[in-house]
């Protein structure tokens, strides 16, 4: 076998698209096709890769695993959500609330919002949209809970979620003032105390 011969073998067997496509893409729109089928949970890397028609390992190099891969198709997130989660996880247990807040928020508003403003709609009108949603927000906060040790993780994980996504609905999507324009700090002040009770204080 020649040299060509073995290098386009290896190609086809690294999921390397032919006719120069984009393996990136096309395991971004075979995902979102999965995840809309079957909902984050019944969705495998093995079936999005066959989907795509590139290797299964491609899901790991592109987006370290299928959470990855599905924030980057149905939740467009600016950011990839195991990176984060280990970023956040850098420091004090106290301040775990301040980063959080913090984080989303200049990521949010890096995007202009659009992101987030993008996702309600999608979840106002299709409910399977919902349904992967709040697996993303319990796979993500319950990470974090169970990092710091906290106990009564299925109900803090909620009250996160909701304090993240209450404010980004007044932020970006009701646009309340002066919320919607209020500096980062101020509300990472404001907000962060109450989140970090939610992840570590005393809940009842």
């Amino acid at each position: 076998m020649s040299t060509t011969d073995n290098t386009e073998t290896t190609a086809r067997r690294r999921g390397r698209r032919p006719a120069g496509q984009d393996t990136r893409t096309a395991l971004v729109e075979a995902a979102r096709a999965v995840f809309a089928e079957t909902g984050y949970d019944g969705a495998t890397v093995r079936a999005i890769a066959t989907r795509a028609g590139v290797d299964a390992a491609m899901v790991n190099h592109w987006f370290g695993g299928k959470e990855g891969l599905f924030a980057q198709a149905v939740l467009e997130l600016p950011f990839d959500p195991l990176v984060l989660q280990k970023a956040l996880l850098d420091g004090p247990a106290d301040e775990l609330g301040e980063r959080i807040v913090r984080t989303f928020i200049t990521s949010w508003d890096t995007a202009g919002g659009g992101v987030f403003v993008a996702l309600i709609r999608s979840i106002t009108g299709h409910e399977q949209a919902g349904h992967v949603l709040r697996d993303f927000f319990q796979r993500f906060f319950s990470a974090l809970i169970d990092s710091v040790g906290s106990d009564r993780i299925p109900l803090r994980m909620n009250l996160c979620a909701t304090q993240m996504v209450g404010l980004g609905m007044v932020r970006y999507v009701a646009k309340f003032e002066p919320l919607t324009t209020e500096d980062v700090e101020v509300l990472v002040r404001a907000i962060a105390p109450n989140l970090q009770r939610y992840l570590t204080g005393d809940i009842g």
